[in-house]
């Protein structure tokens, strides 16, 4: 018997957590070796190498404009877009994703990490998003979630480059 929606949201969440737990882990062993600052630099590496080798699959037929990109990636986004709950707004250059809620920022607040620690690990997971649209060919901006800004997540902005 197939599962029912309820399960595959949950199930799917659950995915998404456990990826904030090895981002964590791995991030831990890295600064544990290398301090914080380099195991900060040598992970936001890699997400924004993931991010770039995922790019031509996903835009691969979409023009390098700002709203076309943005709009493929929403089209993509997890649970129709309820995983990651957001609003857009556009100018006539940009296009701006206001990500308001973000499973993997409530797994690291879950686990009790402290505020520093989470923003720090929103800025590495933001290193993907990076790397994804700037091998998309358009302009990027991204504003990760701290305790100083508050509210929400990312905000991130597309534009020409």
């Amino acid at each position: 018997m197939p599962a029912s929606p309820e399960t595959l949201r949950r199930e799917l969440s659950d995915a998404f957590k456990n990826r904030a737990h090895l981002y964590r882990l791995i991030f831990d062993v890295l600064n544990e070796r290398h301090g914080p600052d380099e195991a900060e630099t040598v992970l936001a590496e890699a997400c924004d190498r993931r991010g770039r080798e995922v790019a031509p699959l996903l835009f691969g037929d979409v023009p390098a404009e700002p709203e076309a990109i943005a709009r493929r990636f929403l089209s993509v986004s997890p649970d129709g877009g309820d995983l990651y709950p957001h609003e857009t707004s556009q100018t006539q250059t940009s296009f701006t994703i206001s990500v308001h809620a973000c499973p993997l920022k409530q797994a690291w607040q879950e686990a009790g990490l402290p505020p520093e620690q989470v923003a720090r690990l929103c800025r590495i997971a933001g290193a993907f998003d990076k790397g994804l649209f700037e091998a998309a060919g358009v302009g990027f901006d991204n504003s990760t979630w701290s305790e100083a800004r508050g509210g929400g997540c990312c905000r991130i902005t597309l534009h020409a480059p």
